[in-house]
């Protein structure tokens, strides 16, 4: 308590405050990541609108409300208010998980920050150029993007939200409300009201990404918190009271209820740490602790089909993973739809094996229907290497390791094949960057006529011109023009 009994104010807080408003990010390699990014999370949002599952959450609450210079929702012809325009771009971004990944004692993915700092930032944007003003530039987007990024990993590092069973979602409420209020100027007061009332929020419980109760919710849950994050700058915004003991207040704050009144352990002050070493998905979308053997499926696809075998011939699969695998993702029995499908590794080993592919639409049930996938699944064992487990948590190589053995039928086991890092690695972020542009080529075909794509490419292939644009002029190559009636 201070002097006056006004409670003082958590240092997690005043930490992230003091960071977001006075921090300045000086490294070139987080803002070049932070392009790529902007560049492969964006794409991810045009290929979920493919997803009828997606679009049906989409577009304004009441149909056919339009707000005037409200924030655009690239791929659609969408005006709506900052809120709802960061639900939907935080649900398409997030919608086939295949984004960004941040991976340690808590994982999730940082780019969900984007849907509130995109929505925030155009609607901003677009109200400046009505007054003549250039408002926020996509310099600054990517500069949000950062922090969020650090916000939301450094919290994960030593703190496993899943082990409490809360979603780590509640770190994208709190990171993109810290940098929405940033961008809406808040002082360090209304700032600290922002971050706090995101902490109060009621948290979401990973119930609906845990088998058997996985579904769709965890493909927009990130929409939602980001959504709010907005929605909780805005009031803070117009003086909106805070709660400076969130988080330390006995019975009633964070650490007490949901945190078995452990406080937050912190493993480095905040920088640019997290966008600098940010794992992109780039070859498939799957759970990123499934990358590595997803990439070791396709090479044993490869071997089969040299040695005129297929996997059907396969009769048993030793699975070497790290202990995150067999905790989020080894499932065994049926799987309900494609959210439950998309997060377990052995159903993402068997297609590949099968088919030499795994794409979204694999996720769908016409092909989860073909009976070789559940036989092949069934034969997947799942055994944990405490050295793949120390790797994984070890923040000098942070890697996501998986290896394969295949016996078949006859009994010839196949040499183990084993993947340390996967594609999106910063190890191999040389070797990722070409495909990782090449996935962001082939997103913008699915929504746009060739035009327009070149324009979109155009403006974001020259780093110092997009920095300098108005949000409102980038956002604006991605709207879909509205149908004639």
């Amino acid at each position: 308590m201070t002097q006056s009994g006004v409670p003082q104010w958590d240092t997690e807080m005043t930490d992230i405050a003091d960071y977001v408003l006075n921090y300045r990010i000086d490294s070139e390699l987080a803002f070049q990541t932070a392009h790529h990014c902007l560049l492969d999370t964006l794409g991810c949002g045009l290929a979920a609108l493919d997803f009828s599952a997606c679009t049906k959450l989409l577009g304004p609450i009441v149909p056919g409300t339009r707000v005037p210079d409200g924030a655009r929702v690239p791929g659609t012809d969408f005006e709506l208010d900052p809120v709802k325009a960061a639900f939907d771009i935080g649900a398409s971004i997030r919608w086939l998980d295949f984004n960004d990944t941040w991976l340690a004692a808590e994982w999730g993915h940082p780019s969900d920050n984007l849907g509130g700092i995109l929505a925030a930032a155009d609607w901003l944007s677009r109200q400046a150029g009505r007054r003549g003003e250039v408002g926020p530039t996509m310099g600054q987007v990517l500069d949000a993007m950062i922090r969020a990024h650090e916000i939301q990993g450094c919290l994960a590092l030593e703190n496993a939200f899943n082990r409490v069973g809360l979603d780590h979602v509640v770190l994208v409420k709190v990171a993109s409300t810290a940098v929405v209020g940033r961008l809406l100027g808040l002082d360090r007061g209304a700032l600290l009201n922002a971050i706090s009332l995101a902490w109060v929020d009621g948290q979401s419980l990973r119930t609906y990404r845990q088998a058997p109760d996985a579904g769709s919710r965890k493909s927009w849950a990130a929409g939602d918190a980001t959504s709010r994050a907005v929605q909780f700058a805005l009031m803070a915004g117009k003086g909106e009271m805070g709660y400076p003991r969130a988080l330390s207040a006995p019975v009633w704050g964070f650490y007490d209820v949901h945190f078995g009144g452990r406080p937050f352990r912190f493993q480095r002050p905040y920088d640019s740490y997290v966008m600098e070493n940010v794992l992109f998905k780039i070859s498939w979308p799957a759970e990123f602790h499934a990358q590595t053997a997803v990439e070791c499926a396709m090479q044993l696809h490869q071997l089969l089909k040299s040695m005129n075998r297929s996997a059907e011939d396969i009769e048993h699969i030793t699975l070497r993973t790290h202990e995150a695998c067999l905790r989020i993702i080894d499932k065994q029995g049926p799987l309900r739809n494609p959210a439950d499908r998309d997060h377990c590794v052995q159903y993402m080993v068997a297609v590949p094996l099968l088919f030499g592919r795994l794409t979204a639409e694999d996720y769908e049930d016409d092909v989860a229907a073909d009976p070789r996938i559940d036989t092949l699944r069934a034969r997947i064992h799942c055994v944990e290497d405490p050295s793949f487990t120390a790797d994984y948590l070890d923040p000098e190589k942070r890697s996501i390791a998986n290896a394969l053995t295949v016996r078949l039928k006859d009994g010839t086991v196949l040499p183990e094949v084993v993947c340390e890092y996967p594609l999106g690695h910063r190890r191999r972020r040389e070797e990722g960057l070409p495909l990782l542009q090449e996935k962001f080529r082939s997103n913008l075909a699915r929504r746009f006529p060739v035009e327009q794509s070149e324009r979109i490419l155009a403006a974001s292939a020259d780093f110092e011109r997009l920095r300098a644009m108005p949000v409102r002029d980038y956002v604006g190559l991605y709207v879909v023009p509205r149908p004639v009636v």
